[in-house]
């Protein structure tokens, strides 16, 4: 199971006595994850053979993908009122922009999250993204999810459809759109094409799949007891 990066001078011991919720050993498990990332759980469920009643997928709203000071407290109070039903929770997401809030969280109820600081490097995997932003720091990442609700994310969750001399201030220090595909789709192709083109952006493709975030929900899924066929 992917495990956080602890606070500091934490221990595994530590960690463990400052939980203030209870697991269920005979739960199921569970990934509450961004809503980013619900189509490739799902297709990850499918893959490993697990069932939904064996490994329960909540979402919260991809739009905190624009509020990262919002996702420690809706994690927090989703695991207020549920933790004790299940015996294993991982929380699909990575740090994304928290500074440290989400392991916070974690530590009181004893979960864990998606290895690296956010979705682009656990898909992409750690080297995958090192050579990326070392070849051009001025790098701005999409996924599948971003590229298919580019419009509603980006360009309108970023209020540049109402005040497009933003652009320039927002985008001005990027050089490239990267565009790190889950699935090679040729229509998305054309979509990260056209958004790269729209902020003025130099388009670059690579096709890396899940990443990390394959292993992580093997192995939430293997520890619960749910047996994936991997």
């Amino acid at each position: 199971m992917a495990r956080r990066a602890r606070p500091q001078g934490e221990s595994g011991a530590v960690g463990a006595t400052l939980a203030t919720t209870t697991r269920n050993p005979d739960g199921p498990a569970l990934i509450l994850a961004c809503g980013a990332l619900a189509n490739e759980i799902i297709a990850l469920r499918k893959q490993l053979g697990v069932g939904e009643d064996a490994l329960v997928l909540h979402c919260l709203p991809a739009e905190l993908h624009n509020r990262p000071a919002q996702i420690a407290p809706r994690v927090d109070e989703f695991l207020a009122q549920h933790r004790e039903k299940y015996s294993q929770v991982l929380i699909g997401y990575g740090d994304c922009g928290t500074g440290g809030a989400l392991d916070a969280v974690l530590t009181r109820h004893d979960a864990e999250r998606l290895p690296h600081a956010h979705c682009y490097e656990f898909y992409a995997t750690s080297p995958v993204f090192e050579d990326i932003t070392e070849a051009e720091v001025g790098s701005f990442f999409v996924t599948d999810f971003l590229v298919k609700h580019f419009d509603r994310l980006i360009w309108e969750g970023l209020a540049l459809d109402r005040h497009p001399e933003m652009l320039e201030s927002l985008f001005g220090n990027y050089r490239d759109l990267v565009y790190l595909a889950q699935a090679d789709v040729p229509l998305l192709r054309i979509k990260a094409k056209e958004a790269a083109d729209r902020l003025g952006l130099n388009y670059v493709f690579r096709d890396v799949g899940y990443g990390d975030l394959a292993s992580a929900v093997a192995a939430v899924a293997r520890e619960s007891g749910a047996q994936p066929h991997v």
